[in-house]
């Protein structure tokens, strides 16, 4: 079994490979305006858990794929992540101040700058994916240009957001908030957060040559991943405090935004995490042991105070 103090390690190491690896490629950024790089480093560079990467990087070494050859497939997706926190932080979506406890790139820059940054991590992402140091074989860079595309696109990320947006600001004429259907919230929750985990799995499954079987269970395991992360995230949301987390808190019920928490209140979104996090582990049973630093990636998310 892996340790917490082992996963930590791992998932430390990720998070450096990674900030080094962005940094460096930014670095050798050619022809861009200095205020757009400094902007762009704002929003990537310097925190974060790095966990999307982490999953790309582990997923790949079940079939004996080295964490630098699954780098350039990590950094694509945590550029994507990047670009959709920037984007998310504007006024004109969740209006935050705030992000990994530091001013968020339209508060430190202005909104403009924080638009266009969001749009060069968004390309940058793809130039990344279809060079040839992410894969020799151009069909499995087609594949994954084609599956970044999908799950961030509008039939998931971007398609998520403006679900969860619509969302918000719903009240009876009690005043009461308007909750939306369990299953419109989870519908909307796999697209918004659960789509970019499952590209990770598919990422590292795609880069190790794993069979259907084999991505088949890792794309049920991310899903379950995904709906534990949000879980924990709406659990941090109404309990945690803003200091810690790294970003305000509290915002999803003063904003009338549909949680599960609402629905099942703190036990009952408490209990509905312990069922995610057993059956994302039982997922992964096709791998065995092989898999340990998985299944301690689900525990971590679900025990995260930031």
């Amino acid at each position: 079994m892996s340790t917490p103090a082992a996963f930590l390690d791992r998932l430390n190491a990720t998070a450096r490979l990674s900030e080094d690896g962005l940094a460096r490629r930014m670095t050798q950024w050619p022809d861009v305006p200095a205020r757009l790089k400094d902007a762009v480093s704002h929003g990537s560079l310097g925190g974060g858990k790095r966990l999307r990467p982490f999953l790309v990087v582990e997923t790949a070494a079940l079939f004996g794929v080295t964490a630098e050859r699954a780098l350039p497939a990590a950094l694509a997706l945590e550029c994507i992540h990047c670009y959709s926190l920037v984007h998310d932080d504007l006024p004109a979506m969740d209006d935050d101040a705030l992000r990994r406890g530091r001013p968020t790139v339209h508060i430190a820059y202005d909104e403009a700058t924080a638009i266009l940054a969001g749009d060069a991590l968004l390309t940058f992402a793809f130039e990344i994916l279809a060079g040839e140091e992410t894969d020799t074989d151009p069909a499995v860079r087609c594949a994954l240009v084609a599956a970044l595309a999908r799950t961030s696109g509008a039939a998931g990320m971007v398609g998520g957001q403006l679900l969860d947006l619509a969302a918000e600001g719903r009240y009876a004429d009690d005043g009461k908030p308007l909750a939306l259907p369990l299953d419109d919230i989870l519908h909307l929750q796999a697209m918004k957060t659960g789509a970019l985990f499952r590209f990770a799995v598919e990422a590292g499954g795609r880069l190790g040559r794993a069979s259907a079987s084999e991505l088949a269970a890792l794309d049920a395991y991310a899903r379950l991943f995904g709906q534990a992360f949000q879980v924990a995230d709406d659990l941090l949301d109404a309990e945690g405090d803003a200091a810690t987390v790294g970003k305000a808190t509290g915002k999803d019920a003063g904003a009338g935004k549909a949680t599960l928490v609402g629905i099942l209140g703190i036990a009952g979104a408490r209990a509905r995490l312990d069922d995610l996090v057993s059956r994302a582990k039982t997922a992964l049973d096709p791998f065995g042991t092989r898999a340990d630093i998985l299944r301690a990636g689900v525990d971590f998310v679900a025990a995260r105070q930031s």
